[in-house]
């Protein structure tokens, strides 16, 4: 019998603190090869201080972080060269046009000047209606614009791990339907996705597995089936069961409350 594979993100036991907040305690998440993982959680509920510490933006507190294999402690060049970070404000260099952003990413992940990564960047460009603006200044884009951007210049990468923070912020409903389907593209040829979103129907619609963190701690995970299975009074869809476990009881009261109105 052949050896189970290896996850292609494994979160063992992650803790960070600032000063005496603990903004994550103790947390264990695995993503699977080919599958799109959904963290969600209230804002301050330890979001994106995770998704910065598995990019190498952070460094852990404790416990062990290991991206196909390679500890971010011990590899953190391998572990960030095998993962595609796409952050809900991206900072572009503004005095470049897109096309020297894509060759200065490309050339950082390649030898040479990463002409083939380049290549594929092209049909990224041209998805989002970017090709066009190519040699325009960053400057001059929106904020859509460089979310698009960014994501090309990611999307060329064809890393084995893509973390993503907040991916709609900005788009418009055309941009927004591709980026779903690229993620559904690129989660069917083997790539890992580890996403952060407030949208529930987002999360419903392409995460295989999701966990919901509250105040550091991971407070329910599994399939959506799974945790509607969990939940109590005959919850059907998933922003009333994210409600539920996250204690948002005065919400429920006010929505009851204009629904007898």
């Amino acid at each position: 019998m052949s050896e189970p594979s290896k996850p292609v993100l494994a979160v063992t036991k992650l803790t960070k603190q600032f000063d005496r907040l603990t903004a994550v305690d103790h947390i264990d998440i695995t993503v699977e090869e080919g599958e799109i993982y959904g963290f969600l959680g209230p804002n301050g509920a330890g979001k994106t201080t995770t998704i910065k510490m598995i990019a190498g933006l952070l460094l852990p507190g404790s416990g062990s972080i290991r991206i196909c294999g390679h500890d971010m402690k011990q590899e953190a060049l391998a572990c960030r060269a095998l993962t595609g970070y796409i952050p809900d404000r991206p900072f572009l260099y503004e005095k470049l046009t897109g096309s020297e952003y894509i060759s200065f990413i490309a050339s950082l992940y390649g030898s040479g000047t990463g002409s083939s990564k380049q290549g594929n960047a092209e049909q990224y460009l041209r998805l989002f209606d970017l090709w066009e603006w190519r040699n325009n200044l960053i400057e001059s884009y929106s904020h859509g614009m460089r979310q698009k951007l960014i994501m090309s210049s990611i999307f060329m990468l064809d890393q084995p791990l893509i973390v993503v923070d907040e991916p709609m912020v900005g788009l418009d409903p055309k941009s927004a339907r591709i980026v779903k389907e690229l993620f559904k593209s690129k989660a069917r040829s083997g790539t890992a996705i580890f996403l952060s979103t407030h949208s529930m129907e987002i999360a419903e619609e392409l995460c295989q597995r999701i966990s919901i963190i509250r105040n550091g701690s991971v407070i329910a995970s599994g399939s959506v089936a799974e945790l509607k299975a969990q939940a109590t009074d005959g919850i059907e869809n998933l922003e009333d069961l994210f409600l539920q476990l996250t204690g948002s009881f005065e919400l429920q009261e006010v929505v009851a409350a204009l629904r007898t109105d």
